[in-house]
């Protein structure tokens, strides 16, 4: 990964961003899916203690329940809110999402929820499960929620991805996984899926009037729950690693609220940490790696998926 000073808009980099810097939120309605633990449940919170209204979109309502009713604890007269969303089941992210389209606005959508290290499985759509939980999902969730964003006066969409996303091949013919399976590949696949996405959604907004700012973060080499979720001698090797060498949840949540937060960021940036090989460190702008930013592979990603999740994309506002 290489990283820099600056993105192709000539803004500078995050310069040691820590969430001490990050602007009021009030007035600021976000969705966060998969809130209930790791970077998520860190990024509710830091927007929650800054005045912006937190709509937890997960899986597991009671957890999501408790999590909501320690947030409002922690931070009396926080507008914090519960929708349960499936990112595996179409049904329930259509249901989420005509839930959460009845607020006024959504001003940020934050895709941040993510499985890793799962036997392989396919679901009703023919799609391994990797790929349908962290990007179908989360393309069916965007686009549903596209009119509760354009309501936004400066609407944003941060997605994120990984930067194991660079060894990533996406075989759009073969969604089901069904060659030779392994779940890191499967994984790195799905975080490409992001990132392609990510970029593929700035590209289409650049024609649109009032358009939605798609941005990209990814948190580094993080100690969180996915790293406890392998099997075997990997699953141990992986538990070992984030103990010892991975930076906190509430240092790889940087680079997302950065992105969810910091004025200006122009589409197509992305955003990850400052240090050695971009593992850790302060958010700051890099470089996605060639193939995400293929505009023929982001053309044919957002037909697939259009195709696997019968989700026709609204067409941008112009």
């Amino acid at each position: 990964m290489t990283t820099g000073s600056t993105t192709n808009t000539g803004r500078p980099n995050g310069g040691g961003w820590t969430t001490d810097r990050m602007a009021d939120q009030q007035g600021r309605t976000f969705v966060v899916t998969g809130a209930t633990s790791g970077l998520g449940l860190v990024t509710a919170r830091e927007l929650t203690a800054h005045g912006g209204r937190v709509l937890l979109a997960v899986r597991d309502a009671a957890r999501g329940e408790e999590v909501a009713s320690s947030l409002r604890r922690a931070y009396p007269g926080a507008e914090v809110e519960v929708r349960r969303v499936d990112l595996l089941d179409l049904r329930s992210i259509r249901r989420a999402a005509e839930e959460i389209g009845e607020e006024e606005a959504v001003d940020v959508l934050i895709n941040n929820a993510g499985i890793s290290m799962v036997e392989h499985s396919v679901t009703a759509q023919g799609a391994e499960r990797h790929f349908a939980a962290n990007h179908l999902g989360h393309f069916a969730l965007t686009a549903l929620l596209e009119p509760a964003l354009r309501r936004s006066p400066a609407p944003r969409v941060v997605t994120v991805t990984s930067y194991m996303h660079e060894k990533g091949e996406l075989d759009l013919d073969d969604v089901a996984w069904r060659r030779n399976y392994t779940p890191m590949a499967a994984y790195s696949a799905s975080k490409l899926a992001n990132a392609v996405f990510g970029a593929e959604f700035a590209r289409r907004e650049q024609s649109s009037s009032a358009p939605i700012t798609s941005i990209l973060a990814h948190p580094g080499y993080s100690n969180t729950p996915m790293q406890k979720k392998g099997t075997g001698a990997m699953g141990i090797a992986m538990r070992v690693s984030g103990k010892l060498f991975a930076q906190s949840p509430e240092r790889g949540a940087l680079p997302q609220l950065f992105a969810a937060t910091e004025p200006d960021l122009a589409g197509g940036s992305y955003v990850g940490p400052d240090g050695r090989g971009g593992r850790s460190g302060h958010p700051t702008l890099v470089q996605l790696s060639a193939a995400a930013r293929d505009p023929e592979l982001g053309r044919r990603l957002w037909e697939r998926s259009q195709q696997l999740t019968g989700i026709r994309w609204p067409t941008a506002a112009v």
